[in-house]
């Protein structure tokens, strides 16, 4: 290989390379792009990154010519390079490039695993990271390049992880530990490399060792990134602790000679954990196994691979039977079944006794002294399977069904689940080839989500690939996200998904049917029993007994105690059969009633927290089933945040179906939530919906209602102009309409936008002439809600007495209310304009009882707003390190809630107490960020509180540049009448 990069850069082959500064981060930038033109301009920023020099480009050329004189030297083609008008390049075979042999190494050991060929992987896998020498390009300072190599450096890991999870496969791990070991001190947070190294330790009998690698990981994750370790590395420790980590894929010895067992197909994917567990169970004597799932899960291919991998354990018999519990065809008797299963022992059909029990007892007398394996596949019920059972130890059952078996006694019950994805793709490439799959990653990945990750699915989709040679895999992805009936897809021949569907469909009762049919129209991916209810005008006892009867059939799922859901294509299935013709009636009142149950539960918790707009919650009538709605709605903010993700598609829901009414009552409803969660792109959906809901019903009262809520997601992602534009559109209304308390609130949300906008002047008028509404109402909650607004205003505005003396009448009104949440925005707006005064004993006390009461009511933007003004006060006792901490944390806070200005506002503080920790790099970076974040959301103050940073960073080493950022600064804070002009001033006079 003449060119290395992975590690130091090297040159012609041995261990030359090139030495010059410039030239160094040009060939990387080049190398790290083989094959493609790299422009000028991303070559001028690598190389100078902030301050290219007027001659970068004629610099750059003398680069490149310095290049191909070395490359002469070292015996290589000078022509390498190649120069464009649009940039440079550099021409590469792949096998001189060790960047490029990696990969294809990498890529023939992915395929080796893919084809069973683990010794052949491993050896590819480990010639590929052999040609690692240490840090992709280590030692080239630029930025860019850092960013490209850091690419590469986690392709290195990822290969090194796959070729772990081979290794450990072929056997335990104690070469591994070292090497594991010396990678998880390296990079402590990667999950995965200390799950391998917990297995690898474990595999050893080291299960000590393995426990304490799990939790100085688990100590880490919480100080780093203050989160729990995954699913995965949690489930592993509880597999350590358990002593349960016994690896999957054994070898099964040599077939009995008496086989009745179907061909174990050679695509099994994705079961290895589940094949593994079943495996040591019946090895520690559990010997009725009972596999129930939803059709098409791959229930029977588990048994058989089950059985195919102990058949050395029961050389006597391997015997098989398709019950047809859930088929066209009639479920077999007991006594039916008996009779085929003694043929395929061999017994003569004239020693086959007429009746049943005579048959029974034949049957357990044959395997009395026999050790056999046994699948009855396809169970109909515990009564079809239960009179088959053998006496005795020496035999092994395996039960499949579609339905849970629960009255088999002594079986041990596997669920399965549908497929991961990576198991998923893993099928579909077995079924539609290796290759194929890899060269389209995410048609692949789309595809298997689609097909529900369902096995039958997906060798189904697979089949049909593997038909059309022609086909591209997106062709099939844009197939099953265009067509209307999606599981028409999934056919081949007598092979259908809807069709295995159906037949399970069929097994439950009419009332059942009839429930499941409807659960298809709801929107969201979980439920509970209250919607069922709901849905199938039924009491809650009822409807939960069809629930339970439903997922005994595995058409429902209960994702945990009390909530269940859909699988997508049964979810496609349900919504075909409601959608039939005859069905209409049934599908429209259905509908009906799910939006009135989920408006007035919405509505009901949105009235005990909303402070001072719950009027606007208008719904006049009484709810369909009050009984549920009082009891769904005792959940509270809960059951908001449960149903908070599929509130868009309700309000889609009744938009597309004509109840525009309830449209716009949900997207009201579930405001609140949706604001202070910062989902605001769904609240810009849903109120949109509303909006067009209420002008098509020509009611003006819910058209400014929308506007003035659909305005509150602009002021949050910082678009005050909109912001600005929808609430005037709705105080024109409210205005027209004589509705004052409406018109009331709308003008101080539009003093609010004025302000956030530093319109100061407007923003009083308008807070002004609410509160005089609010007192001639009588309404102390509407005239605290404005003294709260004004407050903030006055300083911003910079105007402290008249901030603090609002604020203290703000906070006595508050008290008298009676209000929580008022109280702690008083309460912390006092603490800030204390410490602007100088005030700080006071104010911290202030702050610290705010900060308290803020979270007790979950007021994420206030604590916020509290720990950046505590933040502040920290940087200014000399104490930077405490405030990043609390910046940090106020960031956390802002972003939960998605409000933009707040984000910025929160990493100019944390960039600033970076800066006085002296780490001036990193500050200049957040200041930069946050220069383009307020530029493209035109938020002038922070944009100017940015400039100003950028030139605290700059002046000691670039005056000049500092002072025209400072210049910049100044201008924007006059536009706005900042009180912080005057330390720009100041700073301007410093720099001369």
């Amino acid at each position: 290989m003449r060119f290395g990069i992975l590690g130091p850069l090297r040159v012609g082959g041995g261990e030359s390379t090139v030495t010059a500064g410039r030239d160094r981060i040009v060939l990387a930038m080049l190398l790290l792009r083989t094959g493609r033109l790299v422009p000028v301009d991303e070559l001028v920023d690598a190389v100078w990154e902030e301050r290219p020099p007027v001659t970068a480009r004629a610099q750059l050329q003398t680069c490149v010519s310095r290049l191909r004189r070395r490359f002469t030297e070292l015996g290589l083609a000078p022509e390498t390079i190649v120069t464009d008008p649009a940039g440079y390049g550099v021409r590469v075979a792949p096998a001189d490039l060790d960047a490029e042999v990696f990969a294809r190494g990498v890529e023939t050991a992915r395929a080796a695993v893919a084809a069973g060929r683990l010794i052949d992987a491993r050896a590819e896998f480990r010639a590929a990271l052999a040609l690692w020498r240490g840090p992709a390009l280590s030692g080239i300072s630029s930025r860019s390049v850092h960013r490209r190599a850091h690419a590469l450096d986690e392709q290195r890991l990822t290969a090194l992880e796959e070729c772990v999870d081979v290794e450990l496969r072929l056997g335990p791990g104690v070469e591994l530990i070292d090497e594991l070991a010396e990678s998880v001190d390296q990079h402590p947070l990667r999950e995965r490399l200390r799950g391998q190294l917990m297995l690898a330790l474990s595999s050893v009998g080291r299960q000590a060792d393995a426990l304490r690698a799990y939790r100085e990981g688990r100590r880490l994750y919480a100080e780093e990134l203050g989160i729990e370790p995954g699913a995965e590395l949690q489930e592993l420790h509880q597999r350590v602790l358990a002593g349960d980590l016994a690896l999957a894929g054994r070898q099964s010895g040599p077939t009995a000679p008496v086989r009745s067992l179907p061909r174990a197909i050679g695509d099994f994917t994705g079961r290895q954990h589940t094949l593994a567990r079943l495996v040591k169970e019946v090895e520690a004597g559990a010997r009725i196994q009972l596999i129930d799932g939803m059709a098409g899960s791959g229930k029977t291919a588990l048994a058989v691979h089950v059985a195919t991998a102990l058949a050395a354990n029961y050389p006597d018999a391997q015997l098989y039977i398709d019950l047809h519990g859930h088929s066209e065809r009639t479920p077999l008797t007991p006594a039916a079944a008996v009779a085929t299963l003694l043929r395929q022992l061999g017994v003569p059909a004239e020693r086959v006794p007429t009746n049943q029990d005579d048959r029974l007892a034949l049957w357990r007398t044959e395997l009395a002294g026999r050790r056999a394996v046994v699948v009855l596949d396809n169970a109909a019920s515990a009564d079809q399977v239960t009179p088959l059972l053998p006496n005795g130890s020496h035999c092994l059952i395996l039960i499949t069904s579609r339905r849970r078996l629960v009255g088999v006694d002594e079986g041990r019950p596997s669920s399965l689940p549908v497929l991961d994805t990576d198991e998923a793709i893993e099928l579909l490439g077995r079924v539609a080839g290796v290759s194929r799959v890899a060269a389209e990653p995410e048609a692949a990945t789309e595809v298997v989500r689609r097909c529900g990750h369902l096995p039958l699915a997906i060798r189904l989709a697979g089949a049909r690939l593997a038909h059309r040679p022609r086909w591209r895999i997106a062709d099939l992805a844009e197939r099953l996200s265009t067509r209307p009936d999606p599981l028409a897809e999934f056919e081949a021949g007598e092979r259908s998904v809807g069709r295995a569907f159906a037949l399970s469909y069929a097994q439950v009762s009419p009332t059942a049917q009839r429930t499941f049919r409807l659960l298809g129209l709801h929107p969201g991916v979980r439920f509970d029993n209250s919607v069922a209810a709901v849905l199938a005008e039924l009491p809650l006892p009822e409807a939960q007994d069809l629930l339970d009867e439903l997922v005994d059939a595995h058409l429902v799922e209960e994702a945990e105690p009390g909530r269940y859901r859909l699988h997508d294509l049964v979810r496609e299935y349900a919504r075909t059969l409601v959608a039939e013709p005859e069905r209409a009636v049934e599908r429209r009142d259905a509908i009906g009633r799910l939006l009135d149950h989920h408006l007035h539960v919405a509505t009901a918790i949105a009235r005990e927290r909303e402070l001072t707009s719950a009027h606007s919650l208008i719904v006049v009538t009484a709810p369909i089933r009050a009984d549920l709605v009082t009891i769904v709605a005792e959940q509270g903010r809960a059951w908001l945040d449960e149903n908070l993700a599929m509130w868009t598609a309700l309000v889609r829901l009744a938009e597309t179906e004509g109840f525009l009414r309830y449209c716009w009552q949900l997207a009201r409803a579930c405001w609140h939530a949706q604001f202070e969660g910062g989902r605001l792109d769904e609240l810009i959906e849903t109120h949109s919906a509303g909006l067009r809901a209420a002008e098509k019903l020509g009611d003006d009262r819910a058209v400014a209602t929308m506007l003035n809520y659909l305005a509150s997601a602009y002021y949050r992602l910082g678009d005050f102009p909109e912001s600005i534009q929808l609430m005037e559109r709705a105080l024109d209304i409210f205005h027209r309409l004589g509705l004052r308390r409406e018109f009331r609130n709308t003008l101080g949300n539009l003093g609010t936008s004025y302000a956030v906008n530093f319109q100061f002047r407007r923003a009083r008028e308008c807070y002004e002439a609410a509160r005089a509404l609010a007192t001639r109402m009588r309404d102390k909650s509407a005239l605290a809600n404005e003294l709260n607004n004004l407050t903030m205003t006055l300083l911003l505005w910079g105007r402290l007495d008249e901030a603090l003396r609002t604020a203290r009448r703000h906070l006595g009104i508050a008290r008298e209310v009676g209000d929580l949440r008022r109280i702690g925005n008083a309460l912390g707006h006092l603490g800030m304009i204390r410490h602007r005064m100088g005030d700080v004993g006071p104010a911290s006390r202030l702050l610290r009882v705010a900060l308290r009461v803020k979270r007790q009511v979950s007021a994420r933007f206030g604590e916020g707003e509290v720990l950046n003004e505590i933040g502040m006060m920290e940087r200014e006792a000399g104490r930077p390190e405490r405030a990043a901490d609390l910046h940090r944390a106020a960031l956390v806070a802002m972003t939960e809630v998605g409000d933009r200005p707040a984000q910025c506002g929160s990493r100019n503080l944390l960039a600033r107490a970076i800066l006085d920790q002296g780490d001036t790099t990193s500050a200049l970076d957040l200041y930069r960020r946050v220069l383009a974040d307020t530029t493209r959301l035109s938020i002038r103050y922070e944009r100017a509180r940015a400039l100003e940073g950028i030139a605290r960073c700059l002046a000691p080493t670039d005056p000049a540049v500092a002072r025209e950022h400072a210049t910049r600064a100044l201008s924007l804070y006059r536009q706005i009448e900042s009180p912080d002009q005057h330390e720009v001033e100041r700073l301007l006079t410093e720099l001369g």
